[in-house]
């Protein structure tokens, strides 16, 4: 399984929206929290410039996106694919 890295806030419900799914899949992520700030968060915008919100979910060296974008790749059939490679 790839490594996962998802950049969440403290209270966030699409964090754990994502969380939940990934957990539902078996997979291991590795959790940054971003609330305060910090060097997390400045990985996060140096790996996905353009990203403003959280969740921002990477599995392997692809950019997911968010809550909303993992979802749709686990209805289409790719989440499956891209946890297994």
């Amino acid at each position: 399984m790839p490594h996962i890295d998802i950049y969440t806030k403290f209270g966030c419900g699409y964090c754990a929206r994502a969380k939940r799914l990934l957990d539902e899949k078996g997979a291991q992520y590795e959790e940054h929290d971003i609330t305060m700030g910090g060097p997390d968060r400045d990985a996060m915008l140096e790996r996905a410039p353009q990203a403003r919100t959280v969740p921002q979910i990477f599995i392997g060296d692809r950019h997911v996106g968010g809550s909303d974008d993992l979802a749709a790749l686990e209805r289409s059939g790719e989440l499956d694919t891209l946890l297994a490679s």
